[in-house]
């Protein structure tokens, strides 16, 4: 069974886009944690943090530029907080790296 980001990113499956460029995809979460939640993926299948290779530094960095402008243009000037779930004992539902991006509300510590 193929990638559901995957699909996603290459626009076969519909999503509440809210940012796209050549190599990233921010679009609205289907179960929201918060009032604002986004996941931010790249279009290069990557299936986890854990499985990313030396060649991916570049595109690891700008996933958390994309994540920042995405924040900015929604407005969380009073916060925000980013999650990368990996492997299932942190959580990882689907198997492409991806980025959770949550505000509009306070959030608690510890998360979970």
């Amino acid at each position: 069974m193929e990638c559901v980001f995957c699909k996603i990113a290459r626009g076969e499956i519909p999503a509440h886009k809210v940012y796209e460029d050549e190599e990233f995809v921010a679009f609205r979460d289907i179960n929201p944690q918060a009032p604002t939640h986004i996941l931010i993926i790249p279009g290069k299948h990557i299936e986890s943090l854990s499985s990313v290779a030396e060649e991916d530094r570049e595109l690891l960095g700008k996933l958390l530029w994309v994540a920042k402008r995405v924040a900015d243009e929604l407005n969380l000037k009073k916060g925000y907080r980013l999650v990368i779930n990996t492997g299932p004992d942190g959580g990882q539902e689907v198997l492409h790296l991806h980025v959770h991006l949550l505000g509009g509300r306070a959030l608690a510590w510890p998360p979970g």
